[in-house]
């Protein structure tokens, strides 16, 4: 199972991650803070202090076409905010 999808990279995650030295990720939805935890140590090299998780909703999505209006819905996700040690930082422009 993979734990870690990708980050979350808006403008609020990153004011989090400048002030307060927490990082948001998409991860599995069955994946759990102790999971979440270690894949972050094993994947960056840091120390997690803490890990918050919440599932965000699912929301309603429309797309107009040639023909008609075209009505749907986004899939729920849950997202991780992590918490590392202070003096730690992780680089998701490295790779780039």
């Amino acid at each position: 199972m993979d734990i870690l999808k990708k980050p979350l990279i808006t403008e609020k995650a990153s004011a989090l991650s400048e002030k307060a030295g927490k990082y948001t990720f998409l991860v599995s939805n069955k994946a759990n803070k102790v999971e979440i935890k270690k894949a972050v140590e094993k994947m960056y090299g840091v120390n997690v202090e803490q890990v918050n998780t919440a599932i965000m909703a699912s929301k309603p999505k429309n797309r107009s076409t040639k023909k008609a209006i075209v009505t749907g819905r986004k899939g729920i996700y849950k997202k991780a905010i992590v918490k590392i040690a202070q003096g730690e930082i992780i680089d998701f422009y490295n790779e780039i």
